[in-house]
């Protein structure tokens, strides 16, 4: 079964590399409105997946993550449209220069190819990720979660219907529909039609995409991130930060999971920062420096495990780590860190300059929340996952980072000497 979708997808693909950018936007366009015109059809699957989800467990924020409404769902088919507004890279000319051989050589944009996705409860990313993929003249194979495989079957068969209308291909968007997971590994290993695969989901499926698949792949979406409160920071724009890197949104990849505190002003922040974090509902996870010093203050507080130092909560949740200034904080978050998204919170720049060429994460931030880590807040107009490895992409990828490039060589009847 794969090894078809594999090769319809490879035809499609060549198909979408030499469309133009207005063409591509016709599709997007008919993708948005058929969202919305067959919205019924897709709500109704996704309540099918929820209910079955609640029965089986899945966590409230899980649960969130899974959940379709009709607005959310509008709000999935106006993020299409915003992708139709996003300036298009293939084509575009990265550089180029005439070499004294007479040969003008060029590095210009194209699309990958063929695009491997991998995602859990998450349906907007169905629909997100088609949409760069299409944009970027890419064809995509979707493998979601089992809990969202009705919603993402729905999803996908509107998507294909809207792409016959425009007179593209139908398998430029496909997804594997059994919940069966000897089909992950199978796709790990399709590399003679997948250019790429991007995991989103948790370290386990991170590990087994790196170690199985014979694709290359981008890692990232693995978010320990720290946020560090340097000797002499106002304590009320530290909390300031720190409750909205936290709780705007506790289930994301870019929300802090650990606060270090220097330990020369241990004493008088934690009791604030109990105080505060009481107010908001955030339950801590103390070292035994920062435990008694938190428990003067009314928040609910337990001693940190030394295994959720490595893990995300994903939840309102946070650990609370007592560190030996700014060698103790960069030390721990090399030790613990993901290279996701890292903060310090400081008035001395030197320090900031410290931090920001030592901590070596896709985002370093200095005096602002990690919820910045975001294609959206990057200015990038969306992403399709954020990747913490060094290789083609870092950070929230765009539409660029869905592009390779080819060298174009023009010559006047040109011979090498």
């Amino acid at each position: 079964m794969l090894e078809e979708m594999g090769k319809a997808a490879k035809r499609a693909s060549y198909h979408l590399a030499v469309l133009s950018s207005a063409q591509k936007n016709q599709a997007l366009a008919l993708i948005a409105d058929y969202l919305e015109q067959d919205s019924a059809s897709i709500l109704q699957a996704n309540q099918m997946d929820v209910q079955q989800a609640r029965e089986n467990g899945l966590s409230e924020a899980m649960l969130d993550r899974l959940q379709l409404t009709q607005s959310r769902l509008e709000g999935i088919a106006n993020d299409v449209r915003q992708v139709c507004n996003l300036t298009d890279p293939v084509g575009k000319v990265i550089d180029g220069s005439v070499l004294d051989s007479g040969l003008n050589l060029e590095r210009r944009r194209v699309p990958l190819g063929v695009v491997g996705v991998i995602y859990e409860a998450r349906p907007n990313v169905t629909v997100d990720t088609a949409a760069l993929c299409l944009k970027t003249g890419n064809a995509v194979i979707l493998r979601g979660g089992k809990e969202t495989h009705r919603t993402n079957q729905a999803t996908v068969k509107v998507i294909q219907r809207a792409l016959e209308k425009a007179g593209l291909p139908a398998d430029a968007v496909q997804a594997i529909e059994s919940p069966d997971r000897a089909l992950v590994t199978e796709l790990l290993k399709l590399d003679r039609y997948v250019d790429m695969l991007i995991p989103r989901g948790g370290a386990g499926l991170h590990k087994l995409c790196r170690e199985q698949s014979t694709i290359p792949v981008i890692t990232g979406g693995i978010g320990v991130c720290h946020i560090y409160v340097d000797q002499g920071m106002d304590a009320e724009q530290a909390l300031k930060i720190i409750v909205n890197a936290k709780t705007q949104r506790p289930s994301t990849c870019n929300t802090v999971e650990t606060l270090l505190v220097n330990k020369q002003d241990a004493a008088q922040f934690l009791p604030q920062l109990s105080q505060r974090m009481h107010e908001v509902g955030v339950s801590l996870h103390a070292c035994p420096h920062a435990l008694p010093l938190l428990c003067e203050g009314p928040a609910l507080v337990t001693p940190v495990q030394e295994a959720e130092l490595d893990d995300e909560w994903l939840s309102l949740d946070l650990n609370v780590v007592v560190v030996d200034g700014l060698d103790g904080a960069i030390e721990h978050i090399r030790e613990h860190g993901t290279q996701h998204s890292d903060a310090i919170l400081t008035r001395n720049m030197h320090h900031a300059d410290r931090f920001v060429r030592e901590v070596d994460s896709s985002a370093v931030y200095v005096n602002a929340s990690t919820r910045f880590t975001d294609g959206g807040q990057f200015g990038l107009g969306a992403e399709v996952a954020v990747s913490t490895q060094k290789l083609h992409a870092r950070g929230p990828m765009g539409l660029e980072a869905l592009t390779t490039y080819k060298w174009i060589g023009y010559g006047d009847d040109l011979i090498r000497r």
